[in-house]
């Protein structure tokens, strides 16, 4: 390898860099992040959440739902329609730092916390945490709710058709058992899609 830093890498070279990239991620685990936005561009704002959680050091993100959209659910009446999406990724870096990181990134995006269940640019919250159960009032896992909310649960199971909500059961159950009303809630975007990161 050359260590002339202004000389262009050889394909040896970028391998050896890619390969070095993924070898970091020693012994990672398996989460699970939902991604909302019902502010501004909420496209834009949940493709730049995928990636900031990419180029984010210790994260792998694995799998990218669908969007989803559904009506928003408590909070001030009359809120525009939320766009839902779902990540999974390998990570390395502990629940609080993980945690750390979905909250840069939401204020990267311009979240303001005022009103409880408020309109916002974008929101990102931890679903699960591979081995990790918490009682922690500022990090519950596995998320408190996630298992009985449809704009959870239908980008989750879109994007780990097998996974499950760690003591509650599978995805696909939790869905079904929440009702046709609730399912019908939550519809599939078709016409657009998030990219999974390069």
């Amino acid at each position: 390898m050359s260590t002339d830093p202004t000389a262009p890498p050889s394909t040896f070279d970028l391998e050896r860099r890619v390969d070095s990239a993924d070898s970091t991620l020693h012994d990672p685990r398996h989460a699970v992040i939902a991604l909302g936005s019902n502010l501004g561009n909420r496209l834009e704002t949940l493709q730049g959440a995928v990636d900031a959680l990419e180029d984010t050091p210790g994260i792998r993100v694995t799998a990218v739902s669908g969007v989803f959209e559904t009506e928003a659910v408590g909070g001030p009446a009359e809120q525009p329609n939320y766009y839902n999406a779902v990540v999974v990724l390998r990570t390395t870096l502990p629940p609080s730092s993980l945690l750390e990181r979905a909250n840069a990134v939401e204020d990267a995006f311009g979240r303001v916390r005022s009103v409880r269940w408020g309109a916002r640019t974008l929101d990102v919250d931890i679903l699960a945490y591979e081995g990790v159960t918490s009682d922690d009032p500022h990090l519950l896992l596995p998320h408190p709710r996630a298992h009985e909310r449809a704009f959870v649960l239908a980008p989750w199971l879109d994007a780990e058709p097998d996974g499950e909500v760690p003591g509650h059961g599978r995805l696909a159950d939790l869905l079904k058992g929440l009702g046709e009303e609730a399912a019908a809630g939550v519809w599939r975007r078709e016409d657009i899609q998030l990219r999974l990161p390069e």
